[in-house]
């Protein structure tokens, strides 16, 4: 009776397909760090059968495919962090991101058992990671140099602003990065989701699709349905309890929300001990029975209470619906303060995950 995570994997197919068909004219890494953005990273490796290559976030994200049997190139987003770590990805022949001086102070200090592959990563704007601008020549020729290093693959960078498209930071972000580039003459990587989808004038050799993969949007108050994107996960739970109350009882962990007149309310087994948000307000809302019904009283670790009083024929045992097909995890994720990215990486590890559509 507990909730558990449907993950729709011809969804995840269909919107790498449409990352590809945005773009045309370049290679795929399907990012699929944070455990495929809390998919499941075994599971998204094998179903992004399509793309060019796969990215994670991190070496040890990278160990884990590779004993797991995948051979697929694979790109580490924020590259080696330390010695121990650049001989774990040239062992399992990952292709890393240079970003910082101090990797390259390990690269020029260390044998390695073969030569990396790299991508070299400018900030553009993103003040994250990342050369700045008048660097990159000079490190791009110090790579050129050293023993530790097969190939420079390309020259990246990221979109800070690109999930609204009425922000003039992307185009100043591409006026910066693609003269850069143009003097090298070199492979470029450029856009992630939001780029891929509203910005075609930041297509590049490569892309980085990553929430669209998931099936949300990436744009400030967009829908996945808008950009043709079909949801993959559906987390969903069932009713275990119905209850009928008088006018002015109160509801839950301290009574913070009192029944405006005598009504049922329903309980449905999911909670923050679950990954959902503890801090969903009163009105967030659920879907039973193909209807909206909103969420009353506290969060608790196992459970929430739902306003039933437009669902009179409700039952125990009916499924309920917390985001996915039907309710946009996008709407949830507004009315909780955060966004889609943050509710699919909070779903913990008690709830299984159930694939179809393989």
């Amino acid at each position: 009776m507990g909730p558990r995570a449907l993950i729709d994997l011809s969804a995840m197919k269909h919107n790498l397909l449409r990352a590809k068909e945005s773009m045309p004219d370049s290679k795929v890494f399907a990012v699929i760090k944070a455990d495929a953005y809390g998919h499941g990273l075994l599971r998204a490796a094998t179903a992004l059968d399509e793309a060019d290559a796969l990215a994670v976030a991190r070496v040890d994200e990278g160990i884990r495919l590779r004993e797991a049997g995948c051979t697929r190139e694979l790109l580490v987003l924020e590259g080696f962090f330390n010695a121990d770590e650049l001989q774990q990805a040239t062992r399992h022949q990952m292709i890393v991101v240079i970003h910082q001086a101090e990797q390259l102070e390990i690269l020029k200090q260390r044998e390695v058992e073969s030569p990396l592959r790299c991508w070299l990563k400018v900030d553009s704007g993103m003040h994250r990671l990342g050369f700045q601008s008048g660097e990159l020549l000079e490190v791009w020729n110090t790579l050129q140099q050293l023993s530790a290093v097969a190939s420079v693959e390309g020259v990246m960078t990221h979109l800070s602003s690109a999930d609204d498209r009425n922000d003039a930071k992307t185009a100043e972000q591409l006026d910066l990065f693609l003269p850069l580039v143009k003097e090298i003459g070199c492979a470029t990587a450029i856009p992630n989701s939001a780029g891929i989808l509203g910005w075609p004038e930041a297509h590049s050799d490569w892309i980085r699709p990553g929430i669209m993969l998931y099936g949300a949007s990436p744009f400030i108050g967009g829908r996945a349905e808008q950009e043709g994107l079909r949801p993959v996960m559906t987390l969903e739970s069932r009713l275990i309890a119905i209850s009928h109350y008088p006018e002015g009882a109160p509801i839950g962990y301290g009574g913070t929300y009192c029944c405006p007149e005598a009504m049922s309310v329903g309980v449905v087994a999911v909670g923050y001990g679950d990954g959902y948000p503890r801090h969903a307000p009163s009105g967030t809302p659920v879907l039973l029975n193909s209807r909206r019904v909103p969420l009353v009283g506290r969060v608790s670790m196992d459970m929430i209470t739902v306003d039933l009083r437009s669902q009179p024929h409700a039952a125990v045992g009916d499924v309920v619906v917390l985001w996915g097909r039907g309710l946009p995890a996008e709407e949830v994720a507004e009315h909780v303060g955060s966004i889609s990215y943050e509710l699919f990486c909070g779903v913990t590890n008690r709830v299984p995950r159930v694939e179809f559509g393989g």
